[in-house]
């Protein structure tokens, strides 16, 4: 019986790039969704190419029954979660005294509660298991903090201290709990940055490159295998070395 991962927001970008390094791996996937489309259809032909199940979910982590019966909807298919990848998240940058209420509100509902509804969903299945790893996406801004992202840095700081707080909770379950935070990671968003913005970020970084989506989602791999089975409540900077 092949293992079984949950990834939110997982038909684009590093989401997507998870999803398909599990599937090499031989899990089978539960892949997140919010929108029907082109995306979704092509991440669940690419993840089933590698001969393993995929099961597409639809549902908006910042909603609690959204994620309550996708988790349930995940169990009645494949009977276990064996991993959860709390990856789906948004970003509504603004400098604060532009900022509006709701846009503030929103990154926090999807980005940090987010994770807190689909964690409390699947780790009650993970405690029966006595078995399981979660890892949620932070961001090094979380660590650090941005001009223009105060909504995002909070979110991301949040899920630091969600994660450290779960790992003790959850430790005695044999229940792994981590996070990683990406720096400078070359996606659509970035892509869309004028060409001196992108050069100015990348000279800050030692290594002086921008990260791939691949390179998080090797990570990630680690964090959910046996080779990571002493290692809980930890963050993994991402970021060729941005914030140390």
């Amino acid at each position: 019986m092949n293992k079984v991962v949950l990834i939110t927001g997982a038909t684009r970008g590093i989401g997507k790039q998870i999803a398909l390094t599990f599937a090499k791996e031989g899990y089978d996937v539960a892949l997140n969704y919010i929108k029907d489309g082109e995306e979704l259809n092509s991440a669940v032909d690419e993840v089933k190419a590698f001969n393993v199940e995929c099961l597409p979910i639809q549902g908006d982590v910042s909603k609690y029954e959204d994620c309550e019966r996708m988790t349930k909807e995940v169990i009645e298919k494949f009977e276990r979660i064996d991993v959860l990848v709390n990856n789906a998240g948004i970003t509504k940058d603004m400098l604060l005294l532009r900022m509006k209420p709701e846009d503030f509100s929103q990154v926090i509902d999807v980005n940090l509660v987010g994770t807190f509804n689909m964690t409390k969903n699947v780790s009650q299945y993970m405690m029966k298991q006595r078995s399981g790893r979660i890892i949620s996406l932070a961001s090094v801004v979380g660590i650090s903090g941005n001009a223009g992202q105060a909504n995002y840095s909070a979110s991301k700081a949040g899920i630091i201290g969600f994660t450290k707080s779960v790992a003790k909770e959850l430790a005695s379950r044999n229940i792994l709990v981590n996070a990683v935070a990406p720096g400078f990671i070359k996606t659509n968003m970035t892509e869309v940055l004028k060409d001196e913005v992108k050069s100015s970020i990348i000279d800050s970084i030692p290594l002086k490159r921008e990260g791939t989506a691949q390179d998080v989602a090797n990570v990630i791999k680690f964090l959910a295998s046996e080779d990571s089975s002493y290692i809980t409540g930890q963050v993994i900077n991402i970021d060729g070395g941005m914030v140390m």
